[in-house]
């Protein structure tokens, strides 16, 4: 029987879920849905016992094709090679520390086959380490027919999103190294897809606030993010992308870099302003014609970003946080920081080079 979809599972550091995350892929498939779906996990020079892990898994269970990598290349590089040894159709790549929830599978093959798109973009869950699931407010986008302007909001991870293979060699796109490497390849995928579809149905449970992960993590790697929107826009460029989709891109990068910024799990202080001088930077490198700050406090600090004001958003955030922790004071309940919004473009990794 013909493979209709490959799950790509890059493994790095996560021994304490990754049985977990196997059994949930094939979890409840009759024998005919198991034959048209292949499970590649890539071990990514894992340090823990991942790779022993996987073996014995592949050996008990004999449907999991397992690919050891002599040396740590990172999540993204770790995805091409898992893909590069794919025969399915479709890929979906799953982060080996998420879950898919009941019927996951089954639902995509049966929307693949009946529409056959270059894209299929899914709905998720956000998973607490105690178990608390929690909907994301990009949810809200995938309602009604797919819109390419609307969706370009969802978060810009290669998880949520199932690609035609040839359609990916077609364009060739491909992971670069480094952080945030779904920045320069989510978003084209997007855009390049002539059919592009939508399945509004929880599909992937994302774990959220996991030791290891960059988004808990506080690095200098974060100053990644702007090689990464750069070669975004220098594929962007080449692919003639209507002005108002333009727009609508950097008006979510800007956003997306001062949740960066703003994030104390991943941004230490004393880098805060040198990071804000860049997004400044990249604001003027690839500001579009016709772009206008959005509404609200959120605009407030795109014109500061724009004004390259670095003391005025120092203030500005320190106002925000004392009220938030008056709010939490006054409630007794977590306040949300303007600068971590419930629905971040957030980008986790597995595997740190």
């Amino acid at each position: 029987m013909d493979v209709v979809l490959t799950v790509v599972v890059p493994v790095y550091a996560v021994a304490d879920y990754l049985h977990q995350c196997l059994d949930s892929i094939r979890a409840g498939l009759t024998p005919e849905e198991n034959a048209s779906v292949e499970v590649i996990a890539v071990d990514d020079a894992s340090p823990d016992d991942c790779g022993a892990m996987l073996d014995a898994y592949a050996a008990r269970h004999g449907d999991l094709r397992v690919v050891h990598l002599s040396s740590n290349v990172g999540l993204g590089l770790a995805r091409n090679a898992g893909l590069a040894e794919a025969r399915g159709r479709f890929v979906w790549f799953v982060d080996s520390d998420d879950v898919l929830p009941a019927g996951s599978v089954r639902a995509v093959l049966e929307r693949l086959a009946e529409t056959d798109p270059d894209v299929l973009l899914i709905d998720h869950l956000r998973m607490h380490e105690d178990g608390r699931l929690q909907t994301d407010a990009s949810s809200a986008l995938l309602a009604g027919p797919p819109d390419r302007h609307r969706l370009i909001g969802l978060q810009h991870t290669a998880w949520n999103r199932i690609m035609r293979r040839d359609f990916l060699a077609k364009h060739d796109l491909r992971f670069p190294a480094g952080w945030y490497e779904d920045v320069p390849f989510s978003n084209p995928v997007l855009i390049a897809a002539e059919r592009l579809d939508v399945l509004n149905r929880v599909c992937y449970h994302y774990r959220i606030g996991r030791e290891g992960a960059i988004t808990a993590t506080r690095s200098d790697r974060h100053f990644e993010a702007f090689g990464q929107w750069d070669r975004f826009y220098a594929w962007l460029d080449d692919a003639g992308a209507d002005p108002a989709l333009r727009v609508r891109v950097f008006t979510l990068m800007i956003s997306h870099l001062l949740v960066v910024a703003g994030n104390e799990n991943r941004m230490h202080p004393s880098r805060r302003r040198a990071f804000f001088r860049e997004i400044a930077a990249l604001h003027r490198r690839h500001r579009p014609t016709g772009y206008l700050p959005p509404a609200g406090a959120s605009g407030l600090k795109h014109r500061l970003v724009a004004a390259n004001s670095y003391p005025l958003y120092a203030a500005l955030r320190a106002g925000y946080r004392l009220a938030g922790l008056r709010r939490r004071g006054t409630q007794r309940t977590p306040a949300v920081s303007p600068d971590i919004p419930s629905a971040p473009q957030r980008v986790k990794t597995t595997s740190i080079p």
